[in-house]
């Protein structure tokens, strides 16, 4: 029955998960906070922060490259005030990645990752910290992932301006539900979907067949209204979400590009071999040209 045993359709119409449930034991893990914002410049009427990396955030750079990093808070329509940073990685930038991060980790985690790969794709890259993670208020939820995301996007279009045909939407693992959920709803220049899960139940239990009203995620709904350009990147050997997550979706995009399956890779470790590098400065600088 649609994929699923005996015992597991049982237990599913006796106590059927809500996708609370399913969400709170798939994705959220919020670490402590691995940074702080500190006022810019000692002006207390700005609403722009300077970061300040703690010891976990493992800041690989010094302070002249910290001076690149802008932080502000944003707030969303559920209410709570999200953390957002924008790195300036390239003076020529076309392109600015909104950058929806994985799980267990927080924006300063992330900042050394976003300064390597935006310089060596020449692109700034934005980013935001979920509900509840980092120094944003709130706890998290699907709602709010939605929320979260949608806050980021109209400061970047606002803020700075960017213009959607010049911003690359970029989801790793959770971070691929708010990613593919925006993207969706307004066309942008490309949409990338690192390690994407097609919906909770999937993950939960992989021979799920269809959408159960129960679900949380469901991404896999969602694909095919998405018009920009889709390149999805997955390790073959990922433990958490199973490559054929990322080739169902890949197979639903209305406009893919050729995907990047990494041979060997799991979860954690795809930005480590070096056909992630290359696959991406492809894309962004010869493929989105055309």
């Amino acid at each position: 029955m649609n994929g699923l045993t005996l015992s597991e359709v049982i237990s599913l119409f006796c106590c059927p998960p809500c996708p609370a449930q399913i969400a709170s034991k798939l994705a959220f893990l919020p670490p402590e906070p691995t940074y702080k914002f500190l006022r810019h410049h000692s002006d207390d009427s700005s609403s722009k922060f300077q970061i300040e990396f703690l010891e976990k955030a493992e800041w690989q750079y010094g302070d002249r490259e910290k001076e690149n990093i802008e932080g502000f808070y944003s707030r969303m329509s559920r209410g709570n005030r999200i953390a957002c940073i924008f790195v300036k990685c390239s003076a020529n930038a076309r392109f600015t990645i909104l950058f929806s991060h994985g799980n267990a980790v927080d924006v300063g985690q992330m900042s050394s990752f976003y300064l390597g790969l935006g310089s060596r794709i020449n692109c700034n890259i934005f980013s935001y910290d979920y509900s509840g993670y980092g120094i944003s208020s709130g706890k998290p939820s699907e709602k709010n992932l939605y929320a979260d995301i949608d806050a980021a996007w109209h400061a970047l279009r606002t803020r700075y301006g960017v213009s959607p045909e010049n911003i690359i939407l970029y989801g790793q693992s959770i971070g691929t539900v708010p990613t593919i959920d925006l993207a969706s709803r307004y066309e942008v220049g490309a949409v990338i979907l690192h390690s994407p899960l097609t919906s909770g139940m999937r993950v939960a239990f992989p021979k799920t067949r269809r959408t159960w009203f129960f679900d949380s995620f469901p991404s896999i709904e969602k694909v095919p209204k998405i018009t920009s350009p889709v390149l999805v990147i997955h390790g073959t050997d990922d433990e958490v979400i199973d490559v054929s997550h990322g080739v169902t979706i890949y197979e639903r995009c209305p406009r893919p590009v050729e995907p990047l399956f990494i041979e060997g890779a799991g979860h954690n470790d795809v930005e480590l071999y070096s056909q992630y590098l290359e696959r991406l400065k492809k894309f962004v600088s010869v493929e989105l040209q055309n």
